[in-house]
């Protein structure tokens, strides 16, 4: 088989089942696998168009949700969502000041006390930023959630989150009173 031949072939197995299934093939070239990725970025920009339109709304500096507004309208969608944004930019840049500040203290202390501090500090450093990296992932979760539609809506009971709840905990998933059997239920296992 020709490296034309494979090429076509490559296409074709590209085209049939997705970039994923055709990388474990050998024949795939860069540019094959570069071609398949960038016709499914064409695929998605209608959807990346109606977001953008979407977000074509502006927020006043001075927008707080009410209860005076329907639930989850626009305007809300949007106040949440770049709340989430922000929140999400200020861990990234958090961490990637732990980061920096890791590769400049690497140096090694003589007294063994000083070791001991740095390494506790480090420690504790690293396990915040691992809760930090835990919580990116539940931004996600509710950027996605706010895309589908289903953002500020119990995942128990379907009924609304609440704004003030909310506003306090934008990844919220459940209701107050959800939550609250929740964290009951845990209790009571974790007593027996």
């Amino acid at each position: 088989m020709g490296k034309s031949e494979r090429s076509k072939a490559a296409r074709k197995a590209v085209g049939k089942v997705g970039s994923k299934a055709a990388l474990n093939g050998r024949a795939v070239s860069r540019a094959v696998i570069t071609a398949a990725v960038n016709s499914k970025k064409l695929a998605a920009k209608p959807a990346a168009k109606r977001r953008a339109r979407r977000t074509s709304i502006v927020l006043p500096e001075s927008y707080r949700p009410s209860e005076s507004e329907p639930f989850m309208n626009d305007h809300q969608k949007i106040y949440f969502r770049n709340k989430l944004v922000a929140w999400k930019e200020e861990i990234v840049r958090q961490n990637r000041e732990t980061l920096q500040v890791l590769h400049e203290d690497s140096f090694q202390h003589a007294d063994l006390a000083d070791r001991a501090t740095s390494e506790t500090e480090r420690a504790l450093e690293l396990r915040a930023r691992d809760r930090q990296r835990k919580l990116i992932a539940k931004i996600d979760a509710a950027l996605a959630r706010i895309e589908e539609g289903t953002y500020g809506y119990c995942e128990e009971t379907g009924e609304p989150i609440g704004l003030k709840r909310l506003d306090a905990r934008p990844i919220a998933t459940l209701s107050l009173e959800a939550q609250e059997r929740h964290e009951r239920r845990e209790k009571v296992f974790r007593e027996d």
